[in-house]
């Protein structure tokens, strides 16, 4: 199916970065009868799962950040949080019984680096020693900060079976690291870069962002180039978003001048950051995601769970079984973050053997979720595979939406019959496919949520 850039621009481009479905905004509280761990997991297949530890402490915290994070730590609080960790992967693994095994792990934020070299060795043993998970026979993916990259925590992380590192630049420029409120300098960052390589971390992964205030394909190129002088075996390109209750969300003044100005800067951006890449070897997987071809192979890719579980610990931390995705309390507020962060590490042993809220996911939901999370990979998604699974076709379930993709040309019509797959335009457009894939029920109790 084809189409025109100026019908499919028509759209708003950037709607919503879709990481996960539904997003935590449509969890609800959970009855405890209900949130059994032991009841949610009895039946599930556990012989795969993901592993995913969420540590939510940042030396600072970006203007366009509205993740589950917190700057600073008082004294004793991130011991008080492993102990809490370890409480939690104590209930876990009873309630996950014999035969759990895990594929691949991942600690995420925050900033996990936050912690001191001494507590990642601890959190590698609540990984290995508190749930059975082998981190140096999985892939293992850690996100850093260039500040928090030091020489000693970059060494516990390569020795416990670290296979990728992703470092959050977002920029190279500084003025333009300034703009985002993102206070760091470029000398450091190459600092960073250069411990991460001579830690021997098998991928280095480096985060961009484009669409900040004043930036242009000049400047943008300065940090592609600036990126590409390490040869990262990955690069990921992130639109900025301006969120609520983020730093760049209370700033009275816009972040650019309107927002169709807005999208098409940062669909321009993407576009030349997107060719640049490609001339330099790097082979596109998600509109985000870049890959070097000749990169080593670990295993772990930029492609969620769909069949298989996963087991998140820690106060931000998603779980997904197949009938439930269920998560602790969510907020973007910093002061109702610190709440959240407290009441978890004083959380008891008992207190963590059930789900606190979630999102019941039906066959239709099971079915968005499959078609939105495989459309959104370049490659795109298998018709046999998801008739095997629902036995059902994409094209039956989503028609509506499957023809809107066409018109609009996001779908390739180059694929054939088996496979869906989205044209480059559609790529371009990730962050309006995702949406238009929610359900109704999703919809409205993202709508309903309080931001908080």
């Amino acid at each position: 199916m084809t189409g025109n850039a100026a019908t499919a621009t028509a759209v708003r481009p950037y709607q919503q970065y879709v990481y996960a479905y539904p997003h935590k905004t449509a969890y609800r509280p959970l009855a405890r009868e209900q949130a059994s761990l032991r009841a949610l997991w009895a039946d599930e297949p556990k012989g795969a799962l993901s592993l995913y530890f969420h540590i939510p402490f940042c030396e600072v915290r970006c203007g366009f950040c509205n993740l589950f994070t917190r700057i600073g730590a008082p004294d004793g609080l991130t011991g008080a949080y492993l102990d809490a960790l370890e409480r939690q992967a104590s209930a876990v693994r009873e309630a996950l019984g014999e035969g759990a095994r895990f594929a691949n792990a991942a600690f995420g934020g925050g900033t996990p680096t936050f912690l001191e070299a001494a507590e990642l060795e601890r959190l590698c043993d609540l990984a290995e020693r508190g749930l059975g998970a082998d981190l140096a026979a999985v892939p293992l993916s850690v996100e850093a900060s260039p500040a928090t990259a030091t020489a000693d925590r970059l060494a516990v992380l390569a020795d416990r079976g670290t296979t990728r590192l992703s470092l959050g630049v977002q920029s190279f420029v500084d003025a333009e690291a300034r703009t985002a409120v993102r206070p760091q300098r470029r000398a450091d960052v190459e600092a960073a870069l250069a411990r991460v390589r001579d830690a021997g971390i098998p991928v280095l992964n480096i985060d961009l962002i484009y669409g900040i205030d004043g930036q242009t394909e000049e400047s943008f190129t300065r940090s592609l180039d600036a990126a590409l002088a390490w040869r990262p075996e990955e690069l990921y390109l992130y639109p900025l978003y301006v969120r609520p209750l983020t730093g760049l969300g209370r700033r009275r003044e816009p972040v650019v001048s309107g927002e169709a100005e807005w999208d098409e800067q940062r669909l321009r951006l993407y576009r030349h950051g997107r060719d640049h890449l490609r001339a330099h070897g790097y082979e596109q997987v998600s509109m985000r995601m870049f890959r070097r071809a000749d990169a080593p192979d670990t295993g772990a890719g930029d492609y969620a769970c769909q069949t298989d579980g996963m087991v998140g610990l820690g106060c931000g931390a998603r779980s997904y079984t197949s009938r439930l995705h269920y998560s602790f309390d969510y907020a973007v507020d910093m002061h109702r973050i610190r709440g959240i962060i407290d009441a978890y590490a004083a959380r008891s042993a008992d207190g963590f053997r059930h789900a606190d809220f979630g999102w019941e996911m039906t066959g239709d939901e099971a079915r968005r979720r499959h078609l939105l999370q495989s459309l959104l990979q370049a490659e795109g998604m298998p018709v046999a595979g998801y008739r095997t699974r629902f036995g059902s076709l994409p094209g039956d379930d989503f028609a509506a939406e499957l023809a809107r993709f066409g018109d609009r040309g996001w779908l390739d019509d180059t694929a054939g019959p088996e496979l869906l797959r989205l044209s480059p335009e559609g790529l371009a457009h990730s962050d309006a496919v995702g949406p238009a894939l929610f359900s109704a029920a999703v919809r409205a109790r993202m709508a309903a949520y309080e931001p908080k």
